[in-house]
C-alpha cells in the first residue's frame, strides 16, 4: 500500500469519526410546547364561554320565550332545516344568546294561524304568536353564517321590548321564498285585522 493511499484511508477513517450522527429528537422539549399549547388552547376556549356567559348576562332583560301551545292549529307550512341562530334585529352581528337563542340546531318550522312553532331537537323550542311576527325576508347572513345571497328566511319577530331577527336555512332552499311571502301575507293580514 502507498503512502499517499494510507493517508487517504486515515483521513477518511477521522473524518467518518467527526461526523455525528443527527441528534435525536427532544422529547422534553417536544412535550413541553404541546402541554403549554394545549393551555394555551384551553385558556382561549375558556374565554370564548366566559363571553358567552357575559353576554348572556347582559341579555337577561329578554323575557322567557312562549311555549309551543297545545293546539297551534292547521299547519299553513312546514319546514325542515337548521336554525342559525337569532341577533338584534337589523343588526346581524349582535348574537342573541339569552334562553338559548344562540345555540345553533335542526329545526322544524310549522306555521299556523296562530303563529310560528320552532321546535328544535337538542336546543329549546320555542313560538311566536302571529300577532309578533314583523317581517320575513331572504337575505344572505346573520351571526356566524353567511351564504349566497338569499340563502337564509330571516323572521323578524317582536319579543318584549326588543324586535329579534332569527335565520333559518331549508332543507330545500328553493321553499324559501314561499315561506317568506306566505309569512309576509299573513303579517299584513294580521296587521289589517289589528286596526
Amino acid at each position: 500500500m502507498t503512502p499517499a493511499l494510507v493517508n487517504l484511508a486515515l483521513t477518511a477513517a477521522n473524518t467518518a469519526a467527526e461526523r455525528k450522527s443527527a441528534e435525536v429528537t427532544d422529547w422534553a422539549a417536544r412535550i413541553g410546547w404541546t402541554v403549554g399549547l394545549l393551555i394555551f388552547v384551553a385558556f382561549v376556549y375558556w374565554l370564548m364561554r366566559q363571553g358567552w356567559k357575559w353576554r348572556g348576562s347582559l341579555q337577561s332583560d329578554l323575557p322567557e320565550l312562549p311555549a309551543l301551545p297545545e293546539a297551534p292549529g292547521e299547519p299553513r307550512l312546514t319546514l325542515s332545516g337548521r336554525y342559525h341562530g337569532s341577533t338584534t334585529a337589523g343588526q346581524w352581528l349582535d348574537r342573541i344568546v339569552a334562553h338559548g337563542l344562540g345555540v345553533r340546531s335542526r329545526v322544524e318550522l310549522t306555521l299556523t294561524d296562530a303563529g310560528l312553532a320552532v321546535v328544535r331537537p337538542g336546543a329549546r323550542d320555542f313560538f311566536v304568536p302571529a300577532d309578533a311576527l314583523r317581517e320575513a325576508r331572504l337575505d344572505k347572513g346573520i351571526a356566524g353564517k353567511v351564504l349566497a345571497e338569499g340563502g337564509l328566511l330571516i323572521v323578524t319577530w317582536q319579543h318584549g321590548e326588543r324586535l329579534i331577527d332569527s335565520g333559518f336555512r331549508s332543507d330545500r332552499a328553493a321553499e324559501q321564498t314561499t315561506w317568506a311571502d306566505t309569512l309576509n301575507d299573513m303579517i299584513k293580514t294580521t296587521e289589517g285585522t289589528a286596526r
